[in-house]
Parts: structure tokens; sequence; C-alpha cells
């Protein structure tokens, strides 16, 4: 069963779509604007989302260019016309697939399964995994205990580096220089705070078998459930 975001200004439409998600066995939440819409995504737990282009308040486009900024989660446009620009435009902001108005419960509900099924597999690919979780480098994919999990670039990126330097010790200068760019001229304090944020997110979401570790005087490591003092 999958979480579904259907994001469309008309309720008839969303009704249609939620009616057809529940019978195929999904969970599903109602978003009639871009901005209602980005809300409940952030507010986590979307398995994919079904977006249509023309939304009130932020359109799709920008809506999936927003989202692609915070997570790789499946994305189905949903377009009033079969227009080559639509559907091209959506594909190159991230979409993973689209349907064109008017259409079949039928055909959405079996490019739902598609796509989760195609997500599903990439998400198992080989990657980086400490405990459960699960890091897919190919598409940026990250699951704890199987369950996606929606980072910022710059959360992935420290985790990322945290992975494939386990046990590695490093500062808070070394972190900005490698992460946000030698000519930051920003406070170092930004990387506790984007560590702090990171780990309550890996927390939240049930993390076993790895830590972010604080090295007092010194910085951060990632530490493996065995190895963590």
């Amino acid at each position: 069963m999958a979480r579904i975001l259907i994001a469309d200004d008309n309720e008839a439409i969303r009704d249609i779509l939620s009616i057809a998600a529940t019978a195929a066995g999904h969970e599903n939440i109602q978003a009639a604007d871009g901005e209602d819409a980005w809300q409940k995504f952030t507010a986590g737990n979307i398995d994919l989302i079904l977006l249509d282009v023309m939304l009130p308040k932020m359109d799709g486009f920008a809506l999936c260019r927003k989202i692609r900024q915070e997570s790789a989660v499946p994305i189905i446009m949903i377009t009033a016309c079969g227009d080559d620009y639509d559907r091209i435009m959506g594909l190159d902001l991230g979409a993973d697939d689209y349907v064109v108005k008017p259409f079949s419960t039928a055909e959405v509900m079996a490019r739902v399964k598609a796509v989760l099924r195609r997500w599903q597999r990439d998400g198992q690919a080989a990657g980086l995994s400490c405990g459960n979780l699960h890091l897919q480098e190919e598409r940026g994919l990250v699951e704890i205990a199987g369950a996606p999990l929606s980072l910022t670039h710059k959360e992935y990126d420290l985790l990322h580096l945290f992975l494939t330097h386990p046990q590695q010790i490093f500062s808070r200068e070394h972190l900005l220089d490698l992460l946000w760019g030698y000519d930051y001229s920003g406070d170092t304090r930004t990387v506790d705070t984007h560590i702090r944020r990171l780990r309550a997110k890996l927390e939240k979401a049930g993390l076993a078998g790895g830590s972010i570790g604080t090295v007092w005087g010194r910085g951060y490591r990632w530490e493996n459930e065995a190895t963590a003092k």
C-alpha cells in the first residue's frame, strides 16, 4: 500500500482518483492547489504524487521543480492536453510519467502500479547500507526500514559523505569546504543546523544500526552500531 498525494483543482477528478486509489489498496490525501500540495508533501510520508499541471497558486511544473530539489518521490503529471511541450517539460523537470485528460482511472492506476514497482526495484538496487538504512546512489533515494525518507540536497550530501567514509572525523570547516564550497562565507554553525535536522529525520524514521556521532572539539563522524561509543 502506498500513500498517494492527489493534487488537482477539480474536486470531481480528485474524488474519482481517490476512489480508484482506495479500491487499489492505497491511502490518499488531496490538495486543491499548488501551495496546499506543497504543504502536504512537506508534512512527509508521501510515496507518490498525482500532480495536475494547471494548479492555482503554484502550477504543477513549478511544484514538480520544487519537490525535485527536496526528494526523488515518484511523480505522475496530469495534463489537460496531449501537446509534446507539456510532456517534455514535465519529464525534464523530473516527473516519472504522465497521463492526459480525459483519462480512465484504470489507466492511471496501471501507471501508478508501474511507477511504484519501478521505484521500489531501483530503490533495492546496489547502494550504501547501514543497519536498516539504504541509500540508492543512482537515483538519490534514501530508505529506512523500506520506507522512503525525504531529505534536502545538503542533508542527502551529508549522509552520503558519512556513509562513504564511516568513522572518519569531519570538522565543520572541512564539511563546509566539501559540501558548501571553499568560497562559502557564511557561519560554520550552518553545519550544526544541517546535522541537527538530519539527525532528527533519521531518528524519527526509526534508524537502527548507525548514527551521526559528535567528536567533541573535532567534528562529526558516522558510527556503526557495533563501534559507536
